[in-house]
């Protein structure tokens, strides 16, 4: 049996689906079973990272885990894993744990890594750096007017699918070889935020606009969804891609034996969100 944390979420749902697909057992947590909308083979139970009391039962019978971590949270459930008997834990983590500039994003991800590399358990570290699905967020402007409010237009990042973190997650899951390694993910391509723009409006097949904001203007309206620290850390970190371009990792074709999704793809398979 495998268990999923963060299984309604843009990764733990398609490593749901995978292990489904591979004939695994699997079990999802989740604090509103009846609405997960997982498939019927899927054991979905009522648990929740902020409430350990909840997991040993989550866990019970279970030998290998995903772990979406929550902030402060991950104690609990490792403490319950271990408690257990877990054989494997499969961690999201950040690529910001190798980044200077990612400040407190890159510090509370490499917590959660020292964590659960104390805990005793086997483990395998999953490190994307930015995700496609974080544009799903333009939606709205765009079905308003075409329009993409953000900063740091010429901010260079090589962004990865949802899906093919899924996939490297789910072969960590299957395979104890890749225990006690960390796998960076990166997209194939390096692409400025113009880039993503421009592409989105290409697949959707009407012309987009960009509108940078300043850093104050993002400021304004991202400290209303976030620690003051994360806001900060986000504007810091991508202010220092500006005019670069990105680095790609091999880690997606090494472990899932096929090349990463494009954004072109990506958005081909999203293009109904924007619409």
């Amino acid at each position: 049996m495998i268990l999923v944390t963060g299984a309604t979420g843009n990764v733990g749902r398609h490593v749901v689906q995978l292990l489904v697909d591979a004939g695994e057992q699997v079990r999802a947590i989740s604090r509103n079973p009846e609405r997960a909308g997982l498939p019927d083979s899927v054991e979905v139970v009522r648990a929740d990272l902020a409430q350990p009391e909840t997991l040993p039962a989550a866990l019970r019978g279970v030998d290998r885990a995903f772990l979406f971590p929550v902030v402060g949270q991950a104690g609990g459930f490792l403490d319950a894993a271990t408690d257990s008997g877990l054989g494997r834990v499969v961690l999201l983590s950040a690529s910001a744990v190798t980044i200077e500039q990612a400040g407190a994003i890159g510090r509370i991800h490499a917590e959660y890594e020292q964590a659960v590399a104390t805990s005793g358990l086997p483990w395998t570290f999953v490190r994307p750096g930015a995700f496609m699905a974080n544009d799903l967020r333009w939606a709205p402007g765009i079905k308003a007017g075409g329009v993409v409010r953000a900063p740091f237009g010429q901010a260079a990042t090589a962004p990865i699918d949802e899906r093919d973190i899924a996939a490297v997650a789910t072969r960590a899951l299957l395979d104890d070889r890749h225990d006690g390694k960390a796998y960076e993910l990166t997209g194939p391509e390096s692409m400025t935020l113009v880039d993503r723009v421009r592409t989105l409006g290409e697949v959707l097949g009407r012309e987009l606009l960009f509108d940078e904001q300043s850093p104050e203007q993002a400021r304004e309206q991202m400290i209303a969804h976030a620690p003051a620290e994360i806001v900060e850390a986000s504007l810091s970190l991508f202010a220092s891609f500006v005019g670069t371009t990105a680095d790609m990792s091999p880690a997606v074709p090494e472990v899932t034996g096929r090349a990463p999704h494009t954004y072109a793809d990506w958005a081909a398979h999203h293009a109904a969100d924007f619409r």
